[in-house]
């Protein structure tokens, strides 16, 4: 139990002060680890805390929209998750009768919850002795144990969990959970981690055999995938034409403008693309050149460029998801990063005082 003891008291003289760490309640645990995934605690801390502040109950998510559940995600990425999290705060409305779960079994259940988030939340809110591998968790023990598996292989995973419920300090396994993970964080960091003063490195594989850089093992991930897209900004008087995208894409249910997606980037007078212009917008139409931005995905990397739109004739009655909108409500709209920053950089930055 030594590998554990000094984990628990490292973490209790270390550890950070979190708000969901003062409490049992299933519901903020749940919102504060869906959050957190994909997510540093520093960024994704303010949301947490403006999600409790709209929501404070899962009646409460259950009962707003998904526009504004959106809203309230702008920005985290992984818009899937906010769409989750609202359809898994009606699931516990009508199927739990509003008591949000806090057994493993029930939890694995609900939308977006895998098997880090279900041991999580009935580890941190009932105590069940269930084991957390979260990405510092398998850090911790590929350094210490020398595990050179590669931790996204079907093998290492299978390894990684037996090797973590074997060492599962079950007379309190959410302490001891808090403590692994909170070790991995700020201590056994991916990069300059604090050797110097760890309580393990006497024991420690990676320490011992200057291998704490080439620990834990990752199998390559596949290529990027290159996109191009080009919005076109429509106004008419104090409006602006607005789409919201679609299911099967990227950003389904978020708001973007008109686009034409090509296979590279193009200026307006490439052939093909000159062509997809005039056939979409008519022949008079005058296309100026805002700006370019490049947005990086997990799997993806989204080149954009803006153009603004003059002279255009436009039949958008067919196509449902286009709506012109007040520009003075744009902001209200939940949107891609990349083009909420376009927007605050070309419209409401005007409206500030300088």
């Amino acid at each position: 139990m030594t590998f554990q003891f000094e984990l628990i008291n490292w973490y209790r003289a270390n550890k950070r002060d979190l708000p969901w760490r003062h409490t049992t309640d299933a519901y903020t645990i749940w919102l504060s680890e869906i959050i957190l995934q994909q997510t540093r605690v520093e960024q994704g801390l303010p949301y947490f805390i403006s999600f409790l502040s709209n929501f404070p109950t899962v009646n409460d998510f259950a009962n707003a929209t998904e526009a504004k559940v959106l809203k309230l995600w702008q920005g985290l990425g992984y818009y899937s998750r906010g769409r989750n999290m609202h359809a898994t705060a009606q699931i516990v409305m009508n199927n739990y009768n509003g008591v949000f779960p806090t057994l493993h079994d029930d939890l694995i259940k609900l939308k977006g919850v895998g098997e880090y988030t279900a041991a999580a939340i009935s580890s941190f809110s009932s105590g069940e002795a269930r084991a957390v591998v979260d990405g510092n968790v398998f850090r911790v023990l590929a350094r210490f144990y020398g595990i050179d598996t590669p931790i996204n292989s079907p093998e290492g995973k299978r390894q990684f969990f037996k090797l973590a419920n074997e060492l599962l300090y079950k007379e309190d396994s959410a302490l001891y959970n808090q403590a692994i993970m909170e070790f991995g964080a700020i201590q056994c960091k991916p990069k300059s981690p604090d050797c110097g003063s760890c309580p393990l490195r006497i024991n420690c594989f990676a320490y011992n055999n200057n291998a704490v850089n080439q620990l834990p093992v990752k199998l390559a991930k596949a290529e990027k995938r290159h996109r191009y897209f080009n919005y076109f900004i429509c106004i008419d008087d104090d409006k602006i034409l607005v789409k919201e995208r679609q299911t099967r894409d990227i950003w389904q249910h978020l708001y973007d403008f008109p686009c034409i997606e090509t296979e590279m980037n193009c200026t307006v007078m490439d052939g093909d693309f000159h062509t997809a212009i005039k056939n979409q917008f008519g022949d008079n139409a005058e296309i100026t050149f805002i700006s370019y931005k490049k947005h990086l995905l997990t799997h993806q990397i989204i080149h954009v460029q803006f153009f603004g739109l003059k002279n255009y004739i436009f039949n958008f009655s067919k196509q449902k998801e286009l709506n012109w909108v007040l520009l003075n409500t744009l902001d209200e709209l939940p949107q891609p990063n990349v083009i909420r920053n376009f927007i605050d950089e070309n419209f409401l930055a005007q409206k500030r005082p300088n």
